[in-house]
């Protein structure tokens, strides 16, 4: 007997995490380009690259750097970022721990693809990126979000002490955060440390940002805790560091017996990443040794601010790092933060990204994201464009 199934082909299909169809990253862009809108929205700088990244990428294709790399990597990269990681934490890295990688959520999918079992639970910290939620969820794993505290964004360790269970597989750190700009401290990580100490729970730490940290903050990575090194898979991206976010390379670095069970995965996953890129990418780091790229964006973020002070937001914490500043519309209007972003884009010509689409179940809070990794004269097309509607 035949079943009358009216449905498509694309709708039998199992829906494997419970992410949106289309992120809001994506919705905001191209709600920008709709309506001619300035967009900072998306984390994405609109200036030049480093004149010699674009040389280094043309003389590695010139010099037939132009088939597949080597799965874990280019050597020459990997010693750079052995060279890096150990000048940044004062720990010592090896190539057996890095992995190279297509950006960093492929990075931070892989590491949970390697650690997951249906049924385990993973710890994110609201407002969390995301692509975190889909990332535990296609993996079989369940997501336990656990809020930061209001304000100040915070981790309440209390809360999180109260959310780990022997289900628990991995926390998820964001240092610098994204969406808030807030930093972990030495003393953030120890107090994770006491609370996951003797348990077998794996550590993501995501610190794409990690050269992106401002007013004499030190950029603190896992890698440093000799306690949680051991369980760790830290996860960065050349693309925030060097502000090319379009070649995506990244790295993963952890253990050189985890770095083996996540090359397991990332073999029949990309294989290997963009060989000219990564070679061009070893090239500058060997020709520079320190990354300008807190100072730019220092200074990029002081513009802005100093900019919204003639608009009626609220700055409810000063960004220490990462692309973005959040700000209070509260005095502007009473619309839940994504409606309100849309509207600013239709009406004020900015696109900008409201938090709650950081938060698992919404959670608003009249917040919205800026990114003012932008040239001077987006920054004040965008401030001026607001001035016209809200003032």
């Amino acid at each position: 007997m035949e079943t009358n199934n009216t449905s498509t082909p694309a709708e039998r299909l199992p829906r494997k995490h419970s992410g949106a169809d289309m992120t809001i990253f994506s919705v905001m862009s191209m709600l920008a380009q709709e309506c001619g809108a300035v967009n900072l929205s998306q984390g994405f700088p609109d200036y030049p690259i480093d004149a010699r990244l674009m040389e280094n990428l043309f003389e590695a294709a010139r010099k037939g750097m132009n088939q597949y790399a080597p799965m874990a990597g280019l050597p020459a990269l990997q010693l750079e970022i052995c060279t890096h990681v150990t000048r940044q934490t004062g720990v010592a890295c090896t190539p057996d721990q890095v992995t190279v990688t297509p950006g960093a959520s492929y990075g931070i999918y892989t590491a949970l693809a390697t650690i997951l079992q249906a049924g385990d639970e993973v710890i994110i910290l609201e407002p969390a990126y995301d692509s975190y939620i889909p990332a535990i969820e296609v993996n079989g794993g369940t997501v336990v979000p656990v809020a930061l505290q209001p304000g100040t964004f915070a981790p309440d360790w209390q809360l999180i002490a109260d959310r780990i269970s022997p289900k628990t597989k991995a926390i998820i750190v964001n240092t610098p955060h994204n969406p808030t700009g807030t930093v972990w401290s030495t003393a953030d990580w120890e107090q994770l440390y006491q609370l996951i100490a003797g348990k077998q729970i794996y550590i993501i730490s995501d610190e794409v940002y990690e050269q992106v940290i401002f007013d004499g903050v030190l950029h603190n990575s896992v890698w440093s805790h000799e306690g949680l090194r051991e369980h760790c898979f830290a996860i960065y991206s050349f693309g925030k560091a060097l502000h090319n976010t379009g070649w995506k390379v990244g790295y993963v670095l952890a253990p050189a017996d985890l770095s083996k069970a996540f090359r397991r995965i990332h073999q029949y996953l990309a294989f290997s990443v963009n060989t000219p890129a990564q070679g061009a990418v070893a090239a500058f780091m060997a020709q520079q040794q320190v990354n300008d790229s807190s100072l730019i964006l220092e200074q990029k973020r002081n513009y802005f601010i100093e900019l919204l002070k003639d608009l009626p937001f609220t700055i409810p914490y000063i960004s220490k790092g990462s692309y973005f500043q959040l700000a209070d519309y509260s005095a502007v209007s009473d619309l839940p933060d994504t409606e309100f972003a849309k509207w600013l884009t239709r009406e004020a010509g900015v696109a900008t990204i409201p938090i709650s689409a950081f938060y698992r179940k919404g959670s608003d809070q009249r917040l919205i994201r800026f990114c003012f990794a932008k040239k001077e004269e987006t920054l004040s097309e965008a401030v001026n464009r607001m001035k016209a509607r809200l003032l």
